[in-house]
């Protein structure tokens, strides 16, 4: 009877032990194409596709700078597989399995499209695959299993980061809950929760540590003011002339750069310009820098400039706005998300400091320092990249007096700050001073922003810096 059932399918998918055991197999020569299967378990490994998701911002496309894996190695979960560069940011890949590398579908400098492969990894076939992956070979799956997959898979917001931090402390992240937006589970999360398991108690943050001033017995030295000044060396690069004409690909930021700025073009520009006497200001920041080094925080100039353009932005809000395609609607922003335009390996690029409106001149320092460290190690994510109001170019740093910065769409402001200089100047009486001298050069979009408004709030933002002391005056 088993014989018979079996000649009657077109083609055999399982064959059940106990019926196989009654007859020879060399009795199955049908006309048919028959695929056999052994009675015993099957052990071999599945085959996933792992597909480059969505990192959002409508990004369609990135390109592969690095691989931290090779086909052959064995992955845990979030273990980084590769970095990808969009034309915002730079992203690294981490693995949602346990496994081994058996395909890279893309080789360095390739470009790979949301949604498509990125590598197969075999993984263990008793440990299931999340339903949004393509299984290359499945065995059967009950339906209690495919259900409890479903759970499984179910997606929490959280960075590789916090992800390995909580696998390091056998912690399950649908237990925690997040209190980051859209109730992303931050890094505090999981220490909380650990604290809550095991009783400790958890060191204060170090936005919360208030630090007494220094006696002066105590405080650190400063530099000694006859130290030599510093030279600016020029890097030395092999120059090789090769004799022909070379033809690269735009990609990563510079993509970014040439659809931004011709986007710009259509903005009419106007600017304005004025300089800053920054003497208290310079005295201020040495006074405080000795306290921001005992917190661990590097303290510039920059916190100082953010907040006092945040003030001046709750008073002038149409610099804080939008204006839409179609120049029918102006959007009013109520964030602060200020940019500073920095100069990196990978090009220029503009991380913004979010809610500036809501942070002091030490928070936004921290800030600044956090995405400093990581553009200088191209590790910027898309969060930091984009969401921007407002945007200052502190050119200075690297030289130059005066310029004519382009604004950064859908942004209607952009202020450029030049070096700080020494210069003569009177004072109130028509005596010669040392006074410490910056200019700055604002560009606003000439649609909805008149010059009278760009230079009262160049005043006001002028005074803060001019006077730091008047800023206590509206800090919140």
């Amino acid at each position: 009877v088993c014989i018979h059932r079996v000649r009657s399918c077109s083609s055999i998918r399982f064959i059940k032990s106990k019926y196989v055991c009654v007859f020879d197999t060399s009795a199955l020569k049908f006309s048919h194409q028959q695929r056999l299967f052994r009675t015993s378990p099957v052990s071999c490994g599945q085959i996933v596709q792992f597909k480059l998701s969505d990192i959002g911002e409508g990004i369609t496309e990135v390109t592969v700078k690095e691989w931290y894996v090779k086909e052959g190695d064995s992955v845990s979960q979030f273990d980084s597989i590769c970095e990808v560069q969009s034309d915002k940011a730079s992203v690294t890949i981490t693995s949602r399995y346990d496994g081994v590398i058996r395909k890279l579908h893309y080789s360095i400098d390739d470009i790979a499209f949301v949604g498509k492969p990125l590598v197969d990894i075999e993984i263990d076939a008793s440990k299931g695959v999340a339903p949004e992956e393509d299984v290359v070979e499945t065995p059967p799956m009950s339906h209690e299993e495919h259900t409890h997959q479903e759970i499984k898979g179910h997606k929490t917001l959280a960075t590789p980061a916090v992800r390995r931090l909580a696998m390091e402390n056998n912690i399950k992240l649908s237990e925690v809950v997040g209190t980051g937006k859209d109730n992303r589970i931050l890094k505090e999360d999981i220490l909380n929760y650990l604290a809550k398991q095991t009783g400790a108690i958890l060191p204060p943050s170090p936005k919360a540590e208030i630090v007494p001033p220094l006696r002066k017995a105590e405080a650190v030295p400063a530099a000694p003011k006859d130290k030599a000044r510093r030279i600016p060396v020029p890097v030395s690069r092999a120059i090789a002339f090769s004799g022909k004409d070379k033809t690269e690909p735009v990609t990563g930021f510079q993509k970014a750069m040439v659809k931004t700025m011709s986007a710009a073009l259509k903005i009419p520009h106007f600017g304005y310009s004025d300089e800053i006497d920054l003497t208290q200001l310079v005295q201020l920041r040495e006074e405080l820098k000795p306290l921001a080094e005992v917190r661990g925080v590097k303290l510039s100039f920059m916190p100082f400039f953010i907040k006092a353009a945040s003030l001046g932005l709750l008073h002038y809000p149409i610099l804080n706005a939008s204006l839409d395609e179609n120049c029918q609607n102006v959007t009013y922003k109520a964030s602060h998300n200020i940019g500073v335009a920095m100069d990196t390996e990978q090009g220029l690029i503009v991380p913004n400091v979010k809610n500036v409106q809501v942070c002091s001149v030490f928070d936004i320092a921290v800030e600044l320092n956090r995405l400093q460290s990581l553009g200088s190690a191209g590790q910027l994510g898309t969060s930091d990249l984009t969401g921007g109001t407002f945007t200052l170019s502190n050119i200075g740093t690297i030289g130059g007096t005066y310029a004519k910065p382009v604004i950064l769409p859908p942004e209607v402001a952009i202020g450029a700050l030049g070096k700080i200089q020494v210069l003569p100047r009177f004072n109130g009486k028509g005596e010669v001073f040392k006074a410490q001298i910056m200019n700055v050069s604002w560009s606003a979009d000439h649609r909805i922003i008149d010059g009278a408004t760009m230079a009262r709030f160049s005043n006001l933002w002028k005074s803060y810096l001019e006077n730091p002391a008047s800023m206590l005056l509206d800090l919140k």
